[in-house]
């Protein structure tokens, strides 16, 4: 149920933020929409007015005068401008029009002094307003309608449009544009600006609102659905991906389980075994060509037959090991103080041919009275195959770059000892696997000995890692309990 949940939330989480997303676009795109429409409208009507102050400039300059039983001139005006209603004329024989004659007055006065075209008179509810502009020997004005401001066919929104256009001008307003009414809640837009006329500095106010309903719900709906089957894909790749890990975990410990099985009686025996049968032959052969030879050297011969003997009874140990490891329950593991330096020296004579073939000599440092307790055989098997791997690396090197280093030493509560080389290293793909059964990069190696190593160093107490080398080849660190009494 709770990974249920969180995959539920997270669906929720990005349905959300994918339907935030496409909301403030859509919002974005109706804002730059409404701006761009709105100042379409203000220059339309700015050009318009403008207009009508080109018309009166052009009225005074010109000054017309009329013909005796014919209209003036300036009366034909509206039939070529649709917005202007009329045009008014102030001369010595003509007066203004007796309803707006105050306004007009002022006007007059005022344009004088402004040298400009004026605003005398605007009724926003009748929908028109006068603009006059003082001249001699005639004054002019101009009466405009409102609504034919701009023609519809030159208007850049619909009439039936969403966008709501009106102009303003001393607590009046006329609407342009009713718009359409958005459902309540929603957002607003809004957009005010002066006409360009000084005359006719009217506000020109848009507004558009946006309510709920006008959102890409299709768009959005269509995002979560696609965010629902996303999250399931991804449920359904975790499944499988677990099922697998779970199969390969299966797989691992099942090999695990015919390790414990046969691997510390089988393989153990013929890995363990090998190396003090091999110092028994190569000891008694030592004897018999030291007996062999005139007058023969018994006394090395002797001490070459004592080296085969002791091996001999290591071998029995290793195999009495073996036999109580199966028979017995339990860890039969034996544990006593040892030093480092004898087990070194051990591993190192049996393995003094091979060091001799090599042309490699062990260098050691460190606390060399250093004592853990351990398993005596187990440790030395465990020193013999680090050592073994050692010259194995080292044989793929020149011999002028082959070193072996030994470091005794203690860290907290443990004795240390540390087998280096200058050999290539160890393959970065062969690092997780360093110490897993049957894993070996060898070419007809069992895959065996590191991993036969770590039990044993497991079982003594202690641990055994491995790693390349900062400067070059290969390192691996056993570390085991230091002892509190004297070695045996």
């Amino acid at each position: 149920m709770r990974r249920i949940a969180l995959l539920a939330l997270a669906w929720l989480l990005l349905s959300a933020s994918g339907a935030a997303w496409m909301g403030r676009a859509e919002l974005d795109r109706q804002r730059a929409a409404f701006e761009t429409d709105a100042r379409i409208a203000h220059r339309l009507l700015s050009q318009r007015v403008v207009e009508h102050d080109a018309i009166l400039a052009t009225l005074v300059l010109l000054q017309p005068g009329a013909v005796a039983g014919e209209a003036a001139p300036e009366q034909r005006l509206p039939s070529v401008y649709p917005q202007v209603l009329g045009v008014l004329r102030h001369d010595g024989t003509t007066d203004w029009p007796a309803d707006r004659q105050q306004a007009l007055t002022a006007g007059e006065t005022a344009s004088r002094a402004a040298g400009r075209a004026v605003l005398a008179h605007a009724d926003f509810t009748a929908g028109h307003y006068t603009v006059v502009r003082a001249a001699h020997p005639a004054s002019f004005a101009l009466v405009i309608d409102l609504k034919a401001l701009v023609p519809r066919a030159e208007w850049p929104l619909p009439d039936n449009g969403p966008v709501r256009v009106a102009l303003q001008h001393a607590g009046q307003e006329r609407v342009l544009m009713p718009g359409q009414v958005a459902s309540p809640g929603g957002w607003s837009f809004g957009f005010r600006k002066h006409l360009a006329a000084e005359s006719q500095a009217f506000d020109v106010v848009a507004e558009r609102r946006i309510g709920w309903d006008e959102l890409p719900w299709g768009r959005i709906a269509g995002w979560a659905v696609a965010c629902g089957l996303a999250v399931l894909g991804i449920r359904a790749w975790a499944q499988q991906r677990a099922g697998r890990r779970r199969a390969q975990e299966l797989l691992r410990l099942g090999r695990v389980g015919r390790l414990n099985a046969m691997g510390e009686l089988a393989a153990g025996m013929a890995h363990e075994l090998n190396q003090p049968l091999t110092a028994v032959l190569a000891n008694t052969n030592a004897a018999q060509r030291l007996l062999a030879e005139a007058p023969p050297d018994l006394e090395t011969a002797r001490e070459a037959m004592a080296q085969a003997a002791t091996q001999a009874r290591r071998a029995a140990d290793v195999i009495g090991r073996l036999r109580r490891s199966v028979q017995e329950p339990g860890d039969t593991t034996v544990r006593v103080p040892v030093a480092w330096a004898d087990t070194v020296r051990r591993a190192l004579d049996v393995l003094a041919p091979e060091l001799q073939r090599l042309g490699v000599s062990a260098e050691i440092s460190g606390d060399a009275a250093t004592r853990v307790v351990a398993d005596p055989v187990a440790l030395e098997q465990v020193l013999h195959n680090l050592l073994n791997n050692a010259l194995h690396a080292l044989e793929q090197v020149p011999a002028a770059e082959r070193r072996l280093m030994l470091s005794l030493g203690t860290d907290s509560t443990q004795g240390v000892l540390r087998v280096r080389d200058t050999g290539p290293g160890i393959a970065p793909d062969a690092l997780p696997r360093l110490f897993e059964p049957f894993f070996s990069t060898r070419h007809g190696g069992l895959g065996l000995g590191l991993s036969l190593c770590e039990t044993l160093a497991t079982r003594m107490g202690g641990t055994l890692s491995g790693g390349n080398a900062e400067q070059r080849g290969a390192e691996f660190w056993l570390a085991l309990p230091l002892a509190t009494t004297p070695a045996r």
